[in-house]
């Protein structure tokens, strides 16, 4: 099996995505951050990031629901990547885990995933939730090392642009 990553910085509306393409039959893997910020917030920490495991708790979570969908049927989309979390590494000035660059190694992505990355673009606006405090301007900074990262990794990049939810779940159909 190999996976169809649909990525994009915070605030693309790939969970919005997700759910269509899960209405329309498709199997779908929820990405690990924001369970990790939700989990860790509801137990006092209000900015997870800032702990030393945040990375790993996002990569240990990402896997063992990868693992979970490797015995699904058809193809299986997932909300993010380990190469998501490098790319979030990178972007908080962290240097990648054993584990990480274990788990983004070369011949572990050729195995696994699919070549081309669905990657949904920014809508232009950031709705802040309280896992998702950063603002637009981060946002298309996040982009930027997000798209750098998954491209300096072998992936070819399918922009899927900002519009509608069904418009972009269509769009998405027709690329696979």
């Amino acid at each position: 099996m190999s996976f169809q990553i649909l990525s994009g910085a915070p605030g693309a509306g790939k969970t919005a995505m997700l759910r269509g393409l899960e209405l329309a039959g498709c199997q779908v893997v929820e990405e690990a951050a924001t369970d990790v910020i939700a989990w860790r917030q509801a137990n006092g920490c209000l900015e997870p990031w800032t702990q030393p495991d945040f990375i790993d708790a996002i990569l240990e979570l990402q896997v063992r629901r990868q693992i979970a969908a490797d015995r699904l049927d058809g193809a299986v989309f997932l909300d993010r990547s380990p190469v998501c979390t490098l790319a979030l590494s990178r972007f908080l000035g962290l240097s990648p885990s054993a584990r990480l660059i274990q788990e983004t190694a070369p011949d572990r992505l050729q195995s696994l995933y699919r070549r081309q990355v669905l990657f949904a673009r920014g809508l232009g606006f950031i709705t802040p939730t309280p896992a998702r405090r950063i603002s637009l301007e981060e946002a298309e900074r996040f982009d930027t090392v997000h798209r750098q990262t998954y491209e300096e990794l072998g992936f070819k990049l399918l922009d899927v642009p900002a519009g509608s939810a069904a418009d972009r779940v269509s769009q998405v159909l027709a690329l696979i």
